[in-house]
């Protein structure tokens, strides 16, 4: 009788911890939706302050790497201490994140996040900067790349007008009208021989300068090493040497 009675208390206390944690599980199954809805109203609130949104080792691995998820995000990896000197593709990722975030198309399927080194010293970063799509299914792979018909999402890059050529040109006229101005009744200097000839060693001097190869070609600032990943910096010479 007594060993019956154990028997049933030990089925009982089983009972109820299996019963504990069927309850566990379906509490968690059904806040779930919730728990995601929380996540993309947060990401949204987010990316109406501003198009990347900088996250710490702790947002990372909440919103990016814990389940549920079902957007995709492109995260960047880098040191934005002005010490550290790698804010070379922070321009160009910005441009990128503002060209989605401003579209017609922007949703809550796709967003653009950073993660500073010196704030997710935890994740072990190796390198900087470094770019990761984590996809809206599966995980990412280490050249992961972004596939528009596979996420439906199509980024149309719109750049912000530059006028720094327009301000220059616009100075420009003003000194040389200005000068005219000034020299009005002695317009001598305007047949001076060695000036127009300083004037046109200059324009040659530019013309075969490595500036107007990277002008012409556009070539990246940097560039990754294929064996070793390392990121460096080319130096182009001038034309005047390669010929």
């Amino acid at each position: 009788m007594v060993d019956t009675c154990k028997e049933i208390c030990l089925f009982s206390l089983l009972l109820f911890k299996l019963i504990i944690v069927l309850y566990k599980d379906i509490a968690a199954f059904l806040a779930l939706p919730n728990l995601l809805a929380e996540k993309v109203e947060q990401l949204m609130e987010w990316s109406s302050r501003r198009s990347v949104i900088r996250m710490n080792g702790d947002k990372f691995r909440r919103f990016v790497k814990a389940p549920p998820r079902n957007y995709s995000v492109i995260v960047m990896f880098t040191a934005l201490q002005p010490q550290r000197q790698c804010s070379v593709s922070n321009e160009e990722y910005q441009v990128l994140a503002n060209s989605w975030r401003y579209s017609s198309a922007f949703s809550n399927k796709l967003f653009f996040t950073i993660v500073d080194y010196d704030e997710g010293a935890d994740l072990n970063m190796n390198s900087a900067p470094t770019f990761m799509h984590f996809p809206l299914k599966g995980k990412p792979k280490r050249a992961d790349t972004f596939d528009p018909a596979e996420n439906r999402i199509a980024i149309r890059v719109f750049r912000p007008p530059n006028y720094s050529g327009t301000i220059a040109l616009a100075l420009l006229v003003s000194l040389v009208g200005g000068l005219l101005y000034l020299r009005r009744n002695n317009l001598e200097f305007i047949y001076n021989k060695t000036g127009w000839a300083m004037a046109a060693l200059c324009v040659v001097f530019a013309m075969t300068s490595g500036q107007m190869w990277n002008h012409i070609r556009g070539p990246p600032y940097a560039h990754k090493n294929p064996q070793n990943g390392q990121v460096v910096s080319e130096f182009f010479p001038s034309i005047s040497k390669l010929t």
